[in-house]
């Protein structure tokens, strides 16, 4: 139940058809008002015939009693206004529904508690096939434009109850007001003025009291489920907050406090990934840059802490065998396929490493020859050299492999691979350290060039050699136009190079702003004879 508001006159629509004592109900609430003690008023506006709109009943009813007042009298509006609503009763779906058309639900406030009955409108009858409103169209219209929604039959529970609609309206109208706590008036009160009017008094009860205890069991029982929600919600939170890594306190002094969540993330990730030395090297080319942009490009820096943790922990097969061989790792295959106490699981990884993957862990001299190598290979029309295996990580002998595999990471800094990355990451922030110093905005646009950089194998390759070429095409070049522009233009690029993996949007937005396309790099043409391997290349 939320707070009352008295501070302004609670507002309330009612939506009925003809012949349904939409009169009957607003003169309900307007003397259950009265009897309580609280000013109120009440209009009307008479629909048209054809079904082209329901009779309205606007009730705008002071929250305080007149005795609260100390004499002052409210001022009340005539007509429901868009977003001045607080309250929608409709006894039909689609007369609830149009009242969405007119503005009058607003998501920050209007609750709305309608009828699922239809009574089809003349345009619907007059189709030649089915010209029914889907009512799912309609509850649809509804939930997206209301703050609260209670759908119920009201047509059904007149039925049941063989009382008119508008008594099971009003018990609706009641039970919601309060269990929201949108008026203080209690359920007695309600009957007192139904039992007042002397006709049809037993079976309006029924109708009443059948409406109320559906609309106050459902809404107590969607409270306590969002009660529960909120709950489990902000445990969850907890705990999650709770588990996320934190910068040692050493470190932590050294940048921003608007910097710490993000780059807690990355040193955490580095950490794991290599050792403390390169996790310091991460900080100290934030470090590096902060002095470059200052504290005003903070927006900047926090993309380039983001995106750097991820290209410093490039993937490569040391990393995949590391990640493969955690116990972590076949906890999670036991949940998803749901192994059964006393069952046995079997994995099998499959590799294909190729020259790349090794020639990523030797030293460059012999890595250089070992891609010439393999070079020659693809120029003899043969395809690029792979080894494919297939471990048995569940086994001994393949965790063992694994687990070896995965040891090499204390070689990694003497690999070529691992040089090659850091002269790459170098460039990439010495152009954001560049662009920053001439404009905060593209700075920004190159640090966010960085989320190029994401996968492995040809994925990885292309986002940077996409970097690149942006970099060096855009940011910098006096042809694109001055430095907000060629923000601009690397903004535009790097939204195209997301979008686009084959690289032609790319290239028609860097010839859109007098930039080079990418070069065209040399592919192999194999050519096939039915049945046998590949024999040449032109």
């Amino acid at each position: 139940m939320s707070e009352l508001d008295t501070t302004r006159p609670v507002t309330i629509l009612l939506s009925a058809l003809g012949g349904e004592g939409g009169g009957v109900l607003a003169d309900w609430l307007v003397d259950t008002a009265r009897h309580c003690g609280h000013a109120v008023q009440g209009t009307s506006i008479p629909g048209v015939a054809q079904r082209t709109g329901a009779t309205t009943y606007y009730v705008e009813i002071f929250p305080l009693p007149d005795s609260a007042l100390g004499g002052r009298k409210p001022v009340f509006g005539l007509y429901a206004v868009p977003g001045g609503l607080d309250l929608l009763v409709g006894s039909e779906l689609m007369e609830a529904t149009r009242q969405c058309a007119l503005g009058l639900v607003s998501p920050d406030r209007t609750a709305v508690v309608a009828s699922t009955s239809r009574s089809y409108t003349t345009i619907e009858r007059m189709q030649q096939a089915d010209g029914r409103v889907p009512e799912s169209k309609l509850v649809e219209v509804l939930r997206s434009n209301a703050r609260e929604l209670e759908l119920l039959d009201m047509a059904t529970l007149a039925q049941q109850s063989n009382a008119v609609v508008s008594a099971v309206m009003f018990g609706a109208l009641a039970g919601w007001c309060c269990a929201s706590g949108l008026l203080p008036f209690e359920r007695a009160a309600y009957e007192a003025t139904i039992r007042a009017g002397g006709k049809g008094v037993e079976p309006s009860l029924r109708g009443f009291a059948a409406a109320w205890d559906r609309v106050v069991n459902a809404k107590s029982q969607r409270d306590r489920l969002m009660a529960v929600a909120r709950e489990v919600s902000a445990e969850l939170a907890a705990e999650a907050k709770a588990k996320l890594p934190v910068l040692p306190p050493a470190v932590a002094k050294r940048l921003p406090a608007a910097l710490h969540d993000i780059t807690a993330l990355g040193y955490d990730r580095l950490l794991d990934y290599q050792d403390a030395a390169y996790a310091e090297l991460y900080v100290q080319r934030l470090e590096r840059l902060l002095v470059v942009a200052g504290t005003d490009a903070l927006a900047a820096v926090n993309e380039v802490a983001r995106w750097l943790a991820l290209w410093m922990a490039f993937d490569d097969i040391v990393r995949v065998a590391e990640l493969k061989a955690r116990a972590s790792r076949f906890d999670r295959v036991r949940r998803e396929v749901k192994v059964a106490p006393g069952e046995l699981l079997r994995v099998h990884d499959h590799f294909k490493p190729g020259v790349p993957e090794f020639a990523a862990m030797l030293p460059s001299r012999w890595a250089q020859a070992l891609h010439r190598w393999d070079a020659r290979r693809v120029a003899r029309g043969r395809l690029p050299y792979a080894l494919p295996l297939a471990l048995p990580s569940h086994s001994v002998v393949g965790l063992v492999a694994l687990r070896l595999l995965g040891s090499f990471k204390r070689v990694r800094r003497w690999g070529s691979r691992f040089g090659v990355e850091q002269v790459l990451i170098e460039r990439w922030l010495a152009a954001v350290g560049r662009g920053l110093g001439e404009d905060a905005a593209l700075g920004l646009q190159i640090a966010c060039c960085g989320r190029l950089i994401k996968g492995y194998g040809s994925t990885n390759e292309r986002g940077k050699h996409h970097l690149l070429h942006i970099v060096d095409q855009l940011a910098f070049a006096p042809a694109v136009g001055d430095a907000p522009a060629r923000g601009r233009a690397v903004g535009a690029a790097l939204t195209a190079a997301l979008a686009d993996d084959a690289g032609k949007k790319l290239d028609a937005t860097l010839v859109a702003h007098g930039a080079a396309p990418r070069p065209v790099v040399a592919q192999p043409i194999r050519w096939y004879a039915r049945g046998k391997r590949p024999a040449s290349t032109t």
